[in-house]
């Protein structure tokens, strides 16, 4: 279990210009990500070092984005003015995120602007609109075609602060050791700080180190 990505809802301006505005303050290009047919979304990537990226998302005008949960949610956050979404990591055996959430993942698929078919299965969106500290799952069909390689990564992401319960978070992912040891918990090297919630619990801000070495906070 790892981080995989951040989401991020574009803002009033639109898709384009949200990733443009997210690219430049991290000093790496933001990429157009296609469709998301399943969903009735489509994306842009900012690619990151140690196998990881920023998505920033905006829905369709299909009724897909109505019927998904993760278009569902991906209206819903545009329309409240856009802003972080939430956070998901990736498993290498689905099965077990299957047991924890008590339901089956359901098939994703991207269509990049190239015609590249990018596909992968994931779970607990439906956790995250109910309580958007949690993440969802991910786990990707072929690992070579992860889209943190579909550009020059040059930012890392070093913090996620969560409004929420450091509690509530393990038992959704399943840790049950100490926080620090247990062997499946969070990847060393991404601090987490938890505020208590004033509202709605959920994703706060997301930290980054750059190319120039500077900390960046978005």
């Amino acid at each position: 279990m790892r981080i995989d990505h951040v989401v991020y809802a574009a803002e009033p301006d639109g898709l384009v210009a949200t990733a443009k505005r997210l690219g430049d303050r991290l000093g790496v290009e933001s990429l157009d990500g296609g469709l998301h047919p399943r969903f009735g979304t489509r994306n842009s990537i900012i690619p990151l070092r140690t196998h990881r990226f920023v998505e920033i998302v905006e829905p369709l005008d299909h009724p897909a984005s109505d019927k998904a949960p993760f278009g569902q949610a991906v209206r819903a956050r545009c329309e409240a003015g856009g802003g972080w979404l939430g956070w998901v990591v990736e498993v290498s055996d689905m099965r077990g995120a299957e047991e924890l959430v008590g339901r089956e993942a359901v098939p994703g698929n991207r269509h990049r602007p190239d015609g590249t078919e990018i596909t992968w299965r994931q779970l607990g969106v439906k956790g995250l609109m109910a309580d958007p500290q949690v993440p969802f799952f991910i786990t990707w069909d072929d690992p070579d075609q992860h889209p943190s390689a579909e550009g020059e990564a040059g930012a890392e992401l070093t913090g996620l602060q969560i409004a929420g319960s450091p509690d509530r978070v393990r038992e959704w992912l399943g840790l049950t050791g100490e926080p620090g040891v247990d062997r499946n918990d969070w990847e060393p090297g991404v601090d987490f700080d938890f505020a208590a919630p004033h509202g709605t619990p959920g994703l706060l801000s997301v930290t980054f180190r750059t190319d120039g070495g500077d900390a960046v906070t978005v």
